[in-house]
């Protein structure tokens, strides 16, 4: 587990520092101390090493918002707050921030990203089951939507063109037919 932790380390040192293209095994391993070996065993391609590291990061960030959200007074109106909050959690952290410059090498534009944001989505969703039980039902349907909705709005609405204010309206206006 300690191995684990430092790899992820080493990855995000290494996408801040000089991007995702300088992100291969043998650089993650050496910024980490460990051997190739290590990291291929742990994670297995670059690929997931970089989602690992990126929506861990994501995680522990979002994860301080859960006790905010948990005042959110109905299902819609907490995705729609952990959408506007990952807006701004992205533009302004400097690893987050490097998802939004284009580039062949960025994970978003990779096959299979869309399958790992709806795992990072679900874990990032998953309090609102036990806030609002009703929103079980629908879960599937609300993940799915959140996760689009809200890849579109980090890497594509600039918070200097909408406001909060105006992205909470409009993403409350596409998301409440999917809510109880």
């Amino acid at each position: 587990m300690r191995s684990r932790s430092k790899i992820l380390d080493a990855v995000r040192e290494v996408i801040g520092q000089s991007g995702f293209s300088s992100v291969t095994i043998a650089s993650v391993a050496q910024a980490a101390g460990v051997t190739r070996q290590t990291v291929y065993s742990i994670f297995g391609t670059r690929e997931d090493l970089v989602s690992q590291a990126v929506s861990e990061h994501l995680t522990n960030l979002v994860a301080s918002l859960h006790e905010q959200l948990a005042q959110a007074p109905s299902p819609l109106d907490y995705v729609v707050d952990l959408i506007v909050t990952c807006r701004a959690i992205v533009h302004s952290d400097a690893l987050l921030a490097v998802l939004l410059q284009s580039g062949g090498d960025n994970p978003i534009s990779e096959p299979g990203a869309l399958d790992r944001a709806r795992s990072v989505g679900a874990q990032m969703l998953s309090p609102l089951r036990e806030l609002f039980p009703d929103a079980d039902l629908n879960f599937d349907d609300i993940a799915d939507l959140s996760i689009h909705l809200g890849w579109s709005v980090v890497c594509f609405d600039d918070p200097a063109v909408r406001s909060d204010e105006e992205l909470r309206a409009c993403l409350t206006r596409w998301m409440a037919p999917v809510f109880p």
